[in-house]
């Protein structure tokens, strides 16, 4: 198999801040990395979307991707061992292992004619709405930016400001019906978290994403024991491992491709929080639709869907995705159905 990757420029439709640094952007340019396995005439594409908070970049990313290039083998039938060998040698990249893994499935969909979910045995049918992200703005922001997020039934607000109550207040003014999830990215300490939740508990809340910061197990499952809300673990939840840790500690954990490695690891991942009772949001980077493609062949094993990365882009280089009343679903094509789109 031979292995190439060039980086891919990208903008956010908007500034893009959250609680936390390492994946806010400023709207200014950002890059991914594409990576290409060809084989027997075949190309496969998958993404990198490297995470500063992961001490990754796109430059940690070429670097393991240069070295992985000798260690592929010539069968992409054989992912599952490829991924395992690649995240023992480099545990600290994912999301260059996740997109080879994505170019191996897109490689095998392609060879055989038939899309990834289906070689999964999924139905994309049955695939939950995703949520629409709103990063942390001024309030006088909020207006603009819901009327975008019309056709969706859940909205996911990033907390952790001062403007936070005012934020959920004005949404429900422009939204009172919409399903409103939060993600505080862990800004909250263990003794302000329960007052925080429930002043903005009273505006109805699905679900809260990561409120304290990771390792504080203890302390997240007396949070968890003290208020309705369900707790979905975020930065707290990488690979297999911290599922199985999480257990009674949270309602669900958040499964990121660009986290854990992967289409494979990202199934594995689910197969346990299932087993363990714990519910699963599959979420994202901020990625082209050729990323968020990979993600969206396992939407229909999932709770929640948060697959927006692609929607909060000015400029998406890549066409496929299907977006029809609030769901995001994989294309009925070969592969993980993705294309480039053509420059005018």
């Amino acid at each position: 198999m031979k292995l190439a990757w060039q980086r891919q420029t990208i903008h956010s439709r908007h500034p893009f801040h959250i609680a936390r640094g390492g994946a806010s952007l400023e709207g200014d340019e950002t890059q991914r990395v594409i990576v290409q396995v060809e084989h027997e005439g075949i190309v496969g594409l998958g993404e990198a979307a490297p995470s500063a908070y992961y001490n990754q970049s796109c430059e940690s990313a070429e670097a393991a991707l240069a070295q992985a290039a000798e260690l592929l083998g010539d069968d992409p039938f054989g992912v599952a061992a490829v991924v395992d060998g690649l995240l023992e040698r480099f545990p600290d990249q994912s999301a260059a292992v996740a997109a080879i893994d994505a170019a191996l499935h897109d490689w095998i969909g392609r060879k055989l004619g038939v899309p990834v979910w289906k070689l999964l045995g999924l139905d994309p049918s049955l695939t939950p709405h995703t949520s629409y992200t709103i990063g942390l703005t001024e309030p006088e922001n909020l207006p603009a930016r819901l009327a975008q997020a019309e056709m969706f039934q859940s909205l996911k607000l990033k907390v952790g400001s001062e403007h936070d109550e005012a934020t959920l207040r004005i949404v429900r003014q422009h939204a009172p019906r919409v399903g409103l999830r939060v993600d505080a990215n862990g800004a909250w300490s263990a003794e302000e978290a329960l007052g925080r939740i429930e002043a903005l508990s009273r505006f109805g809340l699905e679900l809260i994403e990561q409120p304290l910061a990771p390792g504080q197990f203890e302390a997240l499952a007396d949070l968890r024991r003290n208020n309705p809300v369900p707790i979905i673990a975020d930065e707290d939840c990488v690979g297999v491992s911290d599922v199985v840790r999480l257990a009674g500690v949270v309602d669900g954990v958040n499964v990121k491709l660009a986290k854990c490695g992967g289409i494979s690891e990202a199934c594995a991942m689910i197969r346990v929080a299932r087993r363990l009772g714990l519910k699963v949001m599959l979420g994202c980077m901020i990625e082209t639709s050729l990323g968020i493609s990979a993600a969206a062949q396992l939407a229909s094993l999932v709770d929640y869907v948060d697959l927006d990365g692609h929607l909060l882009l000015a400029d998406d280089p890549f066409k496929g995705l299907m977006l029809a009343e609030g769901v995001v679903r994989p294309a009925d094509k070969p592969g993980l159905g993705i294309s480039r789109r053509t420059l005018p």
